[in-house]
């Protein structure tokens, strides 16, 4: 099973998830540690501390957002899923654009019909 180093703040380490979705790939996910100096299981296993890190079945790492995608882009190929998971994306992101736009509610508030 693949193992994917990387933090829910890092935003390669997001693209490098939702390409693994994509893909149909599965894999586990492994958090690290904020501060660089506390990642020292990261260390041993790929040489450096920089996220995302893909472990592979093999134990051997690629690192770097860019040369993992590449990696991915090789060894896996896109299935029907893949459009039907980028579709979805797209559309909760047009959602969240569109909620952020709308003034929030008033609490407590009660809509009356307008007379006519």
């Amino acid at each position: 099973m693949l193992e994917l180093y990387q933090a829910e703040w890092c935003p390669a380490s997001s693209r490098v998830r939702r390409r693994l979705t994509e893909l149909g790939v599965d894999f586990v996910a492994r958090q690290v540690p904020v501060e660089r100096e506390d990642r020292g299981a990261l260390r041993r296993l790929s040489g450096g501390e920089s996220i995302p890190a893909l472990v592979l079945h093999d134990g051997s790492t690629i690192r770097g957002e860019d040369e993992i995608r590449a990696y991915l882009d090789r060894r896996f190929e896109e299935t029907p899923q893949t459009k039907a998971h980028r579709r979805k994306v797209a559309e909760i992101r047009r959602r969240e654009r569109v909620s952020r736009r709308r003034p929030p509610a008033r609490r407590g508030a009660v809509s009356r019909p307008r007379a006519g």
